[in-house]
């Protein structure tokens, strides 16, 4: 659990408001004022590859923005959480706990975890400015753990694929981890630096370089392998060596590719089972400076995340997204049955910013790392930068070096470092150890 701080504060105003996401789709804002004085405002984000185990996100279903409205979240948080909440002093964890029983549902289907994550961020920001500190700080204040601050290495996806574009790979996501920099302000620049030289590659071949969700290339290609190859092409053609400066890592969001109990790559025009699966990806960790692994089975394909694990986990980041989902049951089951050795946090796939660091913390006491992440539809929020800063988990995943709802959490992973200066450290190779 959290450490209580025991710095209450009285909710004095709640205000929630439909706003649009990055995808052009409806979400929820929520302005909070504690103490007739510290306003926090929060946005939340929405996934598009979603597990079915995730809390669910209360959307309208009527015609409005193609049954994609969240009035009824707004109104939620307006009327239900609003009356229960007034007047009434909370710290985070009381806060998050009391959502969580007003909404009595094991998914938060009944208020929708849209609307409880709004009030529960925006509830940390308002107190991080009425304890006159950022709110990274405020992050590692009740992180529970006394966590040492890091600053993470970022993972870009910088080629789309999977539910994040059209006609491209059958894996969703292909990263760099500019973990051989020597500053976050470097590895950024790393960064951006291959993605405008892929840019080119991409041109001079007649791919396309239109951008998909996240903010990487999506053009058509042949196999999955030839977006690692041209990534370390890229790379090469940077001035920086893959292996080295640059390691790459993959979310396969295999869910999305999984059918009748096989696994269908259909650029290669293949129908895999778990088996087959897994010695694929053994042999692209043996080919490829790949680091991380996420989601690259189904949901409930526990036997073969365990598999690979056994197999390769010591020199590669095996990590449930889906699989886990900020879970602490579904993450207790992964640690038990050692079906992984990292997870994904999103925190509106569980629905409270305590529930989220406590699955840090298990993961942490567990041995397992953990990756702070954002999601397919964001918005110009920054909250994740400072949470991953605030609980050193030394991981983020935020996107691409394109689409402004990404550049902000770089952006504000910039001033944070610049701010902490040599009081903190950038993760680096550090960055696949755990933050004991």
């Amino acid at each position: 659990m959290l450490i209580n701080n025991n710095i209450m504060s009285v909710i004095s105003n709640l205000h929630a408001r439909e706003i649009l996401d990055s995808r052009g789709n409806p979400t929820v804002e929520v302005d909070l004022v504690i103490d007739n004085k510290f306003l926090g405002r929060a946005s939340v984000p929405s996934g598009a590859s979603t597990g079915s185990y995730e809390a669910i996100e209360l959307r309208d279903e009527e015609n409005r923005y193609g049954g994609k409205g969240v009035l009824k979240a707004i109104n939620n948080v307006n009327d239900i959480i609003n009356k229960n909440l007034s007047n009434k002093n909370f710290d985070q964890n009381l806060l998050d706990t009391y959502l969580i029983n007003l909404d009595g549902t094991e998914n938060k289907s009944n208020l929708g975890a849209n609307a409880i994550l709004g009030v529960s961020m925006a509830f940390a920001k308002a107190q991080a400015l009425c304890q006159n500190i950022p709110l990274y700080q405020y992050f590692n204040n009740i992180g529970g753990r006394n966590s040492v601050m890091r600053i993470p290495v970022p993972m870009m996806n910088i080629l789309n694929g999977g539910k994040h574009a059209e006609n491209s790979t059958d894996l969703q996501e292909f990263m760099i981890m500019p973990i051989g920099a020597p500053t976050f302000k470097e590895g950024l620049r790393y960064g951006a630096e291959i993605f405008h030289n892929l840019k080119k590659l991409l041109n001079d071949r007649g791919l396309s370089t239109g951008v998909g969700d996240e903010g990487g290339f999506a053009p058509s290609l042949g196999k999955n392998s030839m977006a690692i190859d041209v990534i370390l092409e890229a790379i090469d053609r940077s001035g920086y060596v893959a292996g080295k400066d640059i390691f790459i890592a993959i979310d396969g969001a295999a869910s999305e590719f999984y059918e009748d109990g096989k696994y269908n790559l259909k650029s290669e025009s293949k129908f895999l089972n778990s088996d087959e699966l897994i010695e694929f990806y053994i042999d692209w960790a043996n080919r490829y400076p790949i680091v991380s692994m996420e989601d690259v089975f189904d949901e409930d394909d526990w036997s073969s995340f365990q598999k690979l694990t056994e197999r390769i986990g010591d020199k590669v980041q095996i990590v449930g997204d889906d699989l886990f989902v900020t879970n602490v049951k579904r993450l207790e089951r992964g640690i038990r049955e050692r079906a992984a050795n990292s997870i994904l946090i999103k925190v509106n796939q569980i629905g409270t910013i305590s529930e989220s660091i406590n699955a840090i913390n298990m993961a942490t006491d567990a041995g397992f790392t953990s990756i702070v992440s954002h999601r397919s539809g964001e918005t110009e929020d920054t909250t994740i930068s400072d949470l991953v800063v605030g609980l050193g988990t030394g991981q983020i995943k935020t996107g691409s070096l394109s689409r402004s709802e990404r550049i902000a959490k770089y952006n504000q992973l910039l001033r944070i470092e610049e701010e902490l200066g040599n009081k903190v450290e950038y993760a680096g190779i550090n960055a696949l150890k755990t933050n004991k």
